[in-house]
């Protein structure tokens, strides 16, 4: 059954939102990662809308979203999420996070856990210091001036990502497919605003030495939202090691690893990312946010 994708917009706090939404159901958020939009998750929208109400919204300072100078922490954009939802009158959702959307999605549910049904983390941020060399890189002073040489070739740059991503899949070389997606994030960083939003957004959580905002410390606190944890073993941005911190600080949480997949392991296998977030949505039954026991979480020494 094909369903309809359809492109909206709404005004928020003066800044126009962009989203896709799609399907009919129970509400699924969808959270790109720094340099994406919405699009990054254009394969595997029509499976999930079959049964799921599928917003996926271009975070602000992203793909057709305003990019003002404004406030791009993780806490800043988890605020965002709820706004837009409330504004399109969807009370609960489950989240599903690639990347820097999955750090959102964790403070998403830390800051509002009346409204997170599930947490569903794809190549999470968040979650350990350790990063690509590339992000830390892009932090340091004179980045800016770095971006923009590389933004203004981004079209050669892309049509040789494209390329390689052509070659590597006749090769079975996965990840072919994150080159082509950096090209893809460097093309859009064309237009200065979208680079300045950009580098808030990343020092805001990355400096030199790697990731400085971490959940970890409250990670606890997901035991008491399902939660399914899916990863490239071969992700060369996030390392597959920070699942392994997940699998020892939430034992109920269910770990999925795709063999030979990279830093998107729903554009590199999106029929079993697909089937993976389905049979967890139907295998778990949503959060049901208890303040009394939420308040005896936290008051817990631990």
């Amino acid at each position: 059954m094909d369903v309809e994708v359809v492109r909206e917009t709404r005004v928020v706090h003066g800044h126009r939102r962009a989203f896709l939404r799609a399907g009919s159901g129970p509400a699924l958020l969808l959270v790109h990662g720094i340099g994406n939009n919405a699009q990054t998750w254009a394969s595997a929208i029509g499976s999930l809308a079959a049964e799921h109400t599928v917003i996926a919204p271009d975070l602000l300072g992203h793909g057709e979203s305003d990019k003002p100078r404004a406030d791009y922490s993780i806490a800043g954009y988890a605020n965002g999420m709820r706004d837009l939802l409330s504004v399109l009158d969807v009370e609960r959702v489950t989240v599903v996070g690639h990347s820097l959307g999955g750090g959102i999605a964790l403070q998403f549910a830390y800051q509002f856990p009346e409204r997170c049904e599930r947490i569903v983390l794809v190549g999470s941020g968040g979650l350990g210091p350790e990063l690509s060399a590339g992000l830390r890189a892009a932090t340091l002073p004179g980045a800016e001036l770095v971006l923009t040489g590389l933004a203004g070739v981004s079209g050669a740059l892309r049509a040789g990502f494209k390329a390689m991503e052509g070659l590597g899949r006749v090769a079975g070389w996965k990840q072919a497919r994150d080159l082509a997606e950096a090209g893809e994030a460097l093309l859009a960083l064309r237009d200065v605003e979208a680079r300045r939003a950009f580098l808030r957004t990343l020092r805001s959580v990355v400096d030199a030495r790697g990731q400085a905002v971490t959940a970890v410390d409250r990670l606890y606190l997901a035991n008491a939202i399902p939660m399914l944890v899916i990863w490239g073993s071969r992700d060369p941005i996030v390392p597959i090691s920070h699942a392994d911190i997940v699998r020892d600080l939430v034992p109920t949480a269910r770990i999925e690893v795709f063999e030979g997949a990279g830093h998107w392991p729903h554009i590199d296998d999106p029929d079993r990312f697909c089937r993976v977030v389905t049979e967890f949505l139907r295998a778990t039954e949503p959060a049901a946010h208890d303040r009394d026991s939420w308040r005896s979480l936290l008051a817990q020494d631990r």
